[in-house]
């Protein structure tokens, strides 16, 4: 596998670098749109986390830039899949893709193929690639998608497939053409990377270690997003809680998060992930002082056996656990808490679970990810002997999850007659004559309204609660 990683370039000088990429690809995609006779096309498809998400939106920034149209069919000219592989199903999911764009591109000379993101990050899944899926143009990671404009340079000039993998990298290029999903809330990216090592994890295998971005360049891009019209942003990272523990000096999330709420013009503010290895006290002291803080929590148990979350190598038990959303909610009392567990970790016996199940009653989430354990290669819990009888795994998956569902039910009910600040982000699917928004705590309300109000936060009374969702009606006294 080719590294290009052979200058010595700043941040700044590979962003200007990289526009001249660009420059260079606009002419190949003009000669490219003479002979085909039409304007060519994009389609990015995104799998996997927020973090992805993001990376689409540079991607396709960077090919709509040089003459690409954006589309939602596969058909297109050019399509990209930015994968994921925390789950060995997600990369069986891209393999079937690739079977069905192996038929449209033998119709379409024209038509490359990329493919990028965690899932290219594993040896084992590039050979694969190489032998069985020969027509793809252009396979890159996690590391370089900066060099997009570069490597899709080199794909066009090309007869033969182009893979260029890092194992990892310390640069951080940013300021890159973006394509924003949405015009009034933004991701934004403040470090990427993983230190921690779970046991069942792949992460930190093809995201490489934490490195953190400087405070100012992520100042500076939230101040040009909400320029643009952004009044929300999410803050990035695979443990967002660890922030700024590699810059020099050091500087901890909650101090950023400090920064960020100074913004004018910026209403609100959300984050994830949080380790709760890493949630401190000055952190939940940030959250409560800052105004624009949403009062949401996304905080991973995996489980509630303090036996299994050493085994998982989580770095803390289930009374630290417990004493953190104490902590949580006696600084704000309204915080809507979320988490992921995980069931038939190997090894898990009834006790183990039921701690879990323990945890679960005692702190009410709002709303839980539950999954059964799946094994995933690479790691260091798909090489343990003790996996778990599947019959014995699905009846404490269907308990967790009645669980999970009654308690969620039941605190969202309690909203339910309430007034409270919804921010409007589309026109619902299924009923043109209703928006749909969320609140602060992330739950989701339908309620009437015109596509103008999209973008603007609104005071909606909650009429009534459907257990996961709401439908409202506008205060217009509020």
């Amino acid at each position: 596998m080719r590294d290009l990683e052979v200058n010595n370039l700043t941040g700044a000088e590979e962003t200007k670098l990289q526009y001249e990429y660009m420059e260079q690809a606009k002419m190949l995609v003009k000669e490219r749109e003479i002979q085909a006779g039409h304007k060519l096309t994009c389609c990015v498809k995104t799998f996997g986390c927020q973090m992805n998400a993001r990376d689409s939106e540079k991607l396709l920034g960077i090919l709509t830039d040089i003459g690409y149209e954006e589309t939602e069919d596969e058909h297109a000219d050019f399509v990209i899949y930015n994968t994921c592989t925390v789950r060995e199903n997600a990369n069986n999911k891209v393999y079937g893709r690739l079977g069905y764009l192996s038929n449209y591109k033998n119709k379409n000379p024209h038509m490359m193929i990329a493919l990028c993101g965690c899932m290219m990050q594993e040896p084992s899944v590039v050979e694969k690639i190489r032998k069985s899926y020969r027509f793809v143009d252009l396979i890159f990671g996690t590391h370089n998608i900066y060099k997009f404009a570069e490597l899709l340079c080199r794909s066009m000039e090309s007869n033969s497939m182009i893979v260029d993998i890092w194992k990892d990298t310390d640069k951080i290029v940013e300021d890159l053409p973006v394509k924003r999903k949405y015009s009034f809330k933004s991701g934004v990216n403040i470090m990427f990377g993983c230190n921690n090592f779970c046991s069942y994890c792949i992460v930190p295998y093809v995201r490489g270690r934490e490195r953190s971005r400087e405070p100012k360049d992520i100042i500076r891009e939230i101040e040009g997003l909400v320029a643009d019209g952004v009044c929300e942003v999410m803050l990035l990272g695979q443990n967002v809680n660890s922030y700024g523990k590699n810059l020099n000096p050091p500087v901890s999330f909650a101090n950023l998060l400090r920064e960020v709420n100074k913004i004018k013009g910026l209403k609100r503010i959300r984050f994830m992930t949080s380790h709760p290895k890493d949630l401190s006290d000055d952190l939940i002291l940030a959250m409560k002082e800052c105004d624009k803080v949403c009062h949401h929590m996304h905080l991973p148990l995996q489980s509630g056996s303090s036996r299994l979350l050493s085994v998982m190598n989580r770095h803390y038990d289930k009374e630290q656990y417990l004493a953190l959303v104490d902590k949580l909610r006696a600084a704000i009392p309204d915080i809507a808490i979320t988490t992921d567990i995980i069931v038939g970790f190997p090894g898990e016996t009834e006790e183990d679970f039921l701690e879990t199940l323990d945890v679960v009653k005692k702190v009410q989430y709002d709303s839980a990810f539950t999954f059964i354990y799946s094994k995933r290669t690479g790691t260091p819990a798909a090489a343990m002997e003790n996996q778990c009888d599947p019959k014995e795994v699905k009846r404490h998956f269907d308990m967790l999850l009645k669980e999970v569902q009654e308690i969620s039910a039941a605190k969202a009910y309690a909203l339910e007659g309430q007034t409270m600040e919804v921010l409007a982000e589309e026109q619902n699917e299924q009923d043109p004559s209703l928006i749909t928004g969320r609140l602060s705590n992330n739950s989701v309300v339908h309620f009437p309204g015109t596509p103008e109000m999209i973008g603007h936060l609104f005071q909606v009374k909650l009429t009534e609660c459907k257990g996961f969702y709401y439908l409202g009606e506008v205060d217009a006294d509020a």
